[in-house]
C-alpha cells in the first residue's frame, strides 16, 4: 500500500559532520535551512520518497527531515534505518546492534526525531550476523508493524543470506543495495 515516484532523495548529506569508527562519515558542514528548502523543492517537483538513517549525523538528518516534512507528512514516504550504534552528544558512532531491545529503542528514538507517529519503511542498516539473527529482527519488525509504529520494513544489509531471510517476512518491501560504479557490489550476481 506504499507507492513512491521513480526518484527518491537520500538524506545522508543533510546529517552534517560526524564520525564512525574514528573516521569522518558525514559530508561536511551543512545549512539546515538550506536542507529544508531543498526537501520542500523536491516535494514540489514530485519527489515522495526520502531515505535517511538514524546514524546520519548521529540523529541530525532525521531531525532536519522531520522538521522539513512536518506540515506535509501525508505527502511523503519516510524510510529510515537502524542497527549502527552512535552517541548523539558526541556525534560519533561505532559498532552494530540489531538485538530486539535495541531495534525497539532505535525505532522509538527515530519516531521522536522525525516527529511522526509512524515510519513508512524501516530498514536494517547492519547488525544481523546470520540468517537466524535476521529472522529474529524480522520478528521484532513484524511486531512493530502490528503496533502501528512502522508500516513496512526492509534491509540495507548487502549480505545475500540476510536479504533472503528478510524476504520471508510478510511486510518486507525493500532490499536497498549500493549501485555505484566506484565500488564492487558484494551480490552483483543476485541483481
Amino acid at each position: 500500500d506504499i507507492s513512491v515516484g521513480a526518484v527518491g532523495a537520500g538524506c545522508w548529506a543533510i546529517g552534517g559532520p560526524w564520525e564512525f569508527d574514528g573516521r569522518p562519515a558525514g559530508w561536511g558542514a551543512v545549512d539546515d535551512d538550506e536542507s529544508i528548502r531543498a526537501i520542500h523543492r523536491a516535494i514540489d517537483h514530485g519527489v515522495t520518497l526520502f531515505d535517511t538513517a538514524d546514524v546520519y549525523g548521529c540523529g541530525h538528518s532525521e531531525r532536519v527531515l522531520g522538521r522539513a516534512v512536518a506540515a506535509r507528512r501525508d505527502e511523503v514516504v519516510i524510510s529510515t534505518k537502524f542497527g549502527l550504534r552512535f552517541d548523539e552528544a558526541t556525534r560519533t558512532g561505532t559498532g552494530t546492534d540489531a538485538s530486539p531491545e535495541y531495534v525497539r529503542r532505535a525505532c522509538e528514538a527515530s519516531l521522536r526525531r522525525l516527529g511522526t507517529d509512524h515510519i513508512d519503511v524501516y530498514q536494517l542498516h547492519a547488525g544481523a550476523e546470520d540468517r537466524t539473527a535476521a529472522r529474529e529482527v524480522v520478528g521484532v519488525l513484524e511486531a512493530l508493524v502490528a503496533e502501528g509504529k512502522i508500516r513496512q520494513y526492509g534491509t540495507a544489509d548487502e549480505s545475500l543470506e540476510i536479504n533472503e531471510a528478510f524476504a520471508e517476512g510478510p511486510h518486507c518491501v525493500s532490499v536497498q543495495q549500493q549501485l555505484n560504479e566506484f565500488t564492487n557490489l558484494p551480490n552483483a550476481e543476485a541483481l
